[in-house]
């Protein structure tokens, strides 16, 4: 009886892990991808450098993940990035939404780097060792990251005029796709409990409320009140329109023929 316990707690260990980096590569991999959509399109030359390589950080982390996936029996990591349809996607709402403008892209991008970094800080006392050690890499780059992102939020913040009014649209359309950000899954207990993850979906909203706040009340803007509940989740593979566009853009070249080799 004893043993049939442990294999019962290994397959859910096992589970959790797999949905659980599912998550953290979609997130990377859709954001990544948002990014290099930006590339020769910048309002300035040191805004498309950053975004370059944001852009190749943030794919980049995402093969990360889908190693570990592939390493945990999960097929080829290619063919998780671009053969799977779009309800097997983890990735939350917010990053599938298209680009819009250079304020929405920086407000997006500011609350998903302080959410990230807080998921990160999670992750690195996990019990799962590759996930651990690969977390402490990520955190590493994901802070130029946030400092970036950081900087360019109080720069369009503090101006005046249209820049001003941009930044407050901006908050308005990112605040109601926040909710499933924060969404840890079917699996969200068993990652605490096998120490995958030492920090649950609602404490790490916590947190990233308090830093939000006062990043809002640093330029001057309210807060706008609870993040509205949504009736889908990304993490559950119930997305939106958006997200079937983006993945035949990005994979377009992949479909023409999966067996090539480059």
């Amino acid at each position: 009886m004893e043993q049939d316990t442990r294999i019962t707690d290994g397959q859910k260990f096992e589970t959790a892990l797999k949905y659980w980096l599912a998550c953290l590569a979609d997130d990377e991999l859709t954001l990544g991808h948002r990014d290099s959509e930006w590339l020769g399109l910048c309002p300035d030359i040191e805004g498309d450098v950053a975004f370059s390589s944001i852009a190749q950080d943030e794919v980049g982390h995402a093969v990360f993940y889908f190693d570990l996936l592939h390493q945990l029996g999960e097929g080829d990591p290619d063919r998780l990035a671009f053969s799977r349809d779009q309800h097997l996607r983890r990735n939350a709402i917010l990053l599938e939404r298209p680009n819009g403008d250079w304020a929405y892209s920086i407000l997006r991008h500011y609350f998903y780097d302080l959410f990230d970094d807080l998921r990160l800080q999670s992750m690195e006392s996990s019990s799962y060792a590759p996930l651990r050690q690969g977390t402490q890499k990520i955190r590493r780059e994901e802070y130029y990251h946030l400092l970036h992102m950081k900087t360019l939020f109080s720069r369009l913040g503090s101006a005046g005029g249209q820049a001003r009014e941009r930044m407050e649209e901006a908050l308005l359309k990112v605040w109601p796709d926040l909710g499933d950000l924060f969404d840890f899954g079917p699996y969200e207990k068993e990652l605490l409990e096998f120490g995958i993850i030492s920090l649950s979906g609602s404490e790490v909203r916590r947190r990233w409320e308090e830093q939000v706040r006062d990043a809002l009340l640093s330029i001057g803007f309210e807060w706008p009140g609870e993040i509205p509940s949504s009736s889908r989740s990304g993490r559950r593979g119930e997305h939106s329109s958006d997200l079937q566009p983006l993945l035949d853009t990005l994979c377009e070249v992949y479909a023409i023929d999966s067996n090539a080799r480059w």
